[in-house]
């Protein structure tokens, strides 16, 4: 069981594998979620474009400036 309340279910609309990292782009109830994860993450969930997965957001806070 998870105990992070914000999940939002979605579709992998983009995927970029990087040697290290993966940036995943997650379409999820009309807003895009970027996510950061690492290469082996990606590889060992075989995401791919089209997939329904679940963006789980656990965080104390998110910082935009300009």
């Amino acid at each position: 069981m998870l105990s992070a309340r914000n999940q939002f279910k979605g579709t992998v609309k983009d995927i970029k594998i990087g040697n290290v990292m993966a940036e995943v782009v997650v379409a999820a109830g009309g807003i895009e979620i970027v996510a950061a994860i690492t290469r082996g993450s990606a590889e060992h969930l075989s995401l791919k474009p089209g997939d329904t997965v679940t963006a789980i957001v656990k965080s104390t806070d998110v910082m935009i400036d300009k």
